[in-house]
């Protein structure tokens, strides 16, 4: 899948250098949301629905003393 998110950002920059300015912003534009639908799918999990596993938060009965 990063292929094809890469592909379209080569394509793009291609359609851009060319000057083709409104085709490479609606590439970029699909590039955008094949990437967040690439994170979404990274993240999801069955059991838990969305979770992302670097940023676990868990709730503890103590809280934090200083001492």
């Amino acid at each position: 899948m990063m292929a094809v998110i890469f592909g379209t950002l080569a394509l793009a920059t291609m359609l851009a250098c060319a000057g083709r300015a409104r085709l490479a912003t609606l590439v970029i534009l699909a590039c955008m949301l094949l990437s967040i639908g690439e994170f979404l799918w990274l993240i999801h999990n069955p059991n838990h629905g969305f979770r992302m596993p670097w940023i676990q938060v868990d709730l503890s009965d103590q809280p934090w003393s200083v001492t």
